[in-house]
């Protein structure tokens, strides 16, 4: 079975001297969902980015491949770098969404890489985007903002409308970076179901990075844990015991330790799949556009 994600002797050295990465070796199969945990500085964030082809590693005997298309090697990147992109949908922490622009259009922003150009610039969608679009927000349980700006959702609700813009992406990967470090506990809670259902119901391999162990364990059957950019553990994140995370960190373990795991103290509540269910009338959603 060709890997998701295939990585050979990784290493980024950023203009400081600081080694961010130090000979990476990772293979990811398609439908795992990998938790990768870490202190701050750990490289977590810079292995996601090398991953999803948005800076490239140092020169040297090293490669990245995603499905089986190479995303960088030796440093470089791959010449249809853009095209392979497509492919990936990076969640990011601060949502990067466009505040001023309603909310159905930041999601239909994944389409925008199967359209012509002058489709882009006019922001024209086709019927079928359209509901697509509507049906992803459906999916993550807010349909009923379609037509709102972006900059009016809360924090929780504009990382959902992120990962609604990567199922119409139709992405099979889905990369996440720390997507629940600045949101409230129900937040946190509907955004990592959300990323498990994408995981299990769509078949989409999911990386993301956490500072939480204990969320990495409740949500993703395996942990890769970096240190100093190193891999110093790769396996059942149900293994990740006290004991050997102070084994694997030292002193740095009571740190990671320490964060409240804020998702599993919360009631099992009904899952936000299904929340919302009503369907904005078509011709608000096309007034929004």
């Amino acid at each position: 079975m060709t890997p998701a994600v295939r990585i050979k002797g990784l290493r980024k050295t950023f203009a400081n001297g600081h080694v961010a990465l130090d000979g990476v070796d990772l293979d990811v199969l398609p439908g795992e969902m990998v938790a990768v945990i870490g202190a701050s500085g750990s490289g977590k964030s810079t292995l996601l980015r090398h991953i999803a082809g948005l800076t490239p590693g140092d020169r040297g005997a090293s490669f990245i491949e995603v499905n089986g298309e190479t995303v960088q090697r030796d440093g470089r990147l791959a010449s249809d770098i853009r095209r392979i992109r497509a492919g990936i949908c990076f969640v990011f922490q601060q949502f990067n969404l466009v505040g001023r622009l309603p909310v159905i259009v930041n999601v239909l922003a994944g389409t925008l890489h199967r359209a012509p150009l002058w489709r882009s610039i006019v922001r024209w969608f086709q019927d079928h985007e359209i509901d697509a679009g509507i049906e992803a927000l459906r999916r993550v349980g807010i349909a009923d903002f379609a037509t709102r700006r972006a900059s009016t959702l809360s924090g929780g609700q504009q990382q959902r409308a992120a990962i609604a813009r990567a199922l119409v992406q139709r992405a099979k990967l889905v990369l996440a970076d720390e997507p629940i470090a600045s949101l409230d506990p129900e937040s946190s809670r509907k955004v990592m179901e959300i990323l498990a259902t994408i995981n299990r119901i769509d078949g989409c391999t999911v990386l993301v990075s956490l500072h939480q162990v204990n969320v990495a364990m409740k949500y993703c059957p395996r942990t890769v844990a970096l240190h100093k950019g190193r891999v110093v553990y790769d396996g059942p994140s149900a293994a990740l015991t006290p004991a050997l995370l102070r084994e694997l960190y030292g002193a740095e373990a009571d740190d990671i330790l320490a964060l409240p795991d804020h998702i599993s103290a919360l009631i099992d509540l009904p899952g936000t799949t299904n929340n919302l269910q009503n369907r904005p009338p078509p011709a608000a959603v096309a007034a929004s556009i």
